[in-house]
């Protein structure tokens, strides 16, 4: 299958690498031309992935043109950053065939869009030939082999199934699914309360108070979902715990470290300064935020954490102001 992925970060090339080890014919684009030229010379991603070689079969390219007539395009890209070169590529890529692959987990500030949508506007395809591709995988681990499990979702079960095969290999096992609502807004509101068990990290709260913001952020995702049209069953699964749990704790998370880091004290535009990779937390905080107003939906910790980030406010008021609220019943 030919297939090309759009974004050299740390996600496409791992899945890259994935695409070539299972035997398609893979074209890596980078937005920068320089990074690729030095992608190509060394065939490996020193910046984003390193100490992993790239195979020699995986085109690297700056060039739009390359980009023509595939099956396969996976954007793993930035969120906010996707309706951009969606649209500076649309002219080079094929409309009227093909699977178009969301890798990116966050929600798009201006319209609050999950990245699906955005393709679908930008590239005028059809709704049933996008993927939402989720779960918890790590590129560090993924790309050394570390055994995973995502899921891929589309409307049409067929098309689920064949991304499932493209992807599918012994240590990287794919489960289909048709809720991409629930699996798009799981893997975007994941990386906010992973942002928020950062900060009860650094700020020196214990093992209780993460696992209770979990277990209750995970509720306040559920609820969200729910209200977009999305499955319940979904936020049991791989997008929503699943994602849930390694990125509220892993060490390769970027939206906790950014968390732990605010806990400690430090500015966000200061944390945010110093990082390589971006945090998607950070915009689909406001981006949950807004979800939640305009669908009148509660999410206390989504709304201090929001408070947190863009407010000042601290992490102990915040941590206060949650604990103290009026006794509810858990179901909600």
């Amino acid at each position: 299958m030919n297939t090309a992925v759009i974004g050299a970060g740390g996600w496409g090339t791992t899945l890259a690498i994935l695409l070539a080890e299972r035997g398609h014919a893979v074209t890596l684009w980078a937005r920068d031309e320089k990074f690729a030229e030095e992608l190509t010379r060394t065939r490996e991603n020193r910046l984003y992935l390193p100490d992993i070689p790239l195979a020699p079969s995986i085109e690297i390219t700056h060039d739009s043109t390359a980009l023509a007539a595939k099956e396969l395009y996976v954007f793993a890209l930035p969120t906010q950053a996707t309706r951009e070169v969606a649209i500076e590529l649309s002219s080079h890529i094929s409309h009227d065939a093909g699977v178009y692959i969301s890798a990116s987990k966050g929600i798009e500030g201006t319209t609050l869009s999950r990245v699906t949508q955005i393709l679908q506007e930008t590239l005028g395809i059809e709704s049933g030939r996008t993927v939402a591709l989720s779960g918890p995988s790590h590129a560090e681990e993924v790309a050394r082999g570390v055994a995973t499990a995502i899921v891929v979702a589309s409307e049409e079960n067929s098309v689920a199934r064949e991304v499932q095969n493209a992807f599918f290999l012994p240590y990287f096992r794919v489960y289909s699914s048709s809720d991409v609502v629930g699996v798009e807004i799981a893997g975007a509101l994941k990386n906010v309360i992973a942002i928020c068990a950062g900060i009860t990290d650094g700020a020196g709260f214990g093992d209780n108070t993460k696992a209770a913001l979990m277990t209750r952020g995970l509720a306040e995702i559920r609820r969200l979902g729910i209200a977009l049209g999305a499955e319940e069953h979904t936020f049991s699964g791989l997008a929503g715990l699943g994602d849930l749990v390694v990125t509220c704790a892993s060490k390769h998370s970027r939206n906790r470290f950014v968390g732990e880091q605010i806990g400690r004290g430090r500015l966000l535009q200061d944390v945010l300064g110093e990082m390589k990779m971006v945090a998607e937390g950070v915009s689909s905080t406001s981006s949950a935020w807004n979800l939640a107003q305009l669908h009148k939906i509660e999410m206390p910790i989504v709304h201090e954490t929001y408070k947190i980030l863009f407010e000042g406010k601290d992490p102990r008021e915040a941590t206060n102001d949650l604990m103290t609220r009026n006794p509810k019943s858990e179901r909600w």
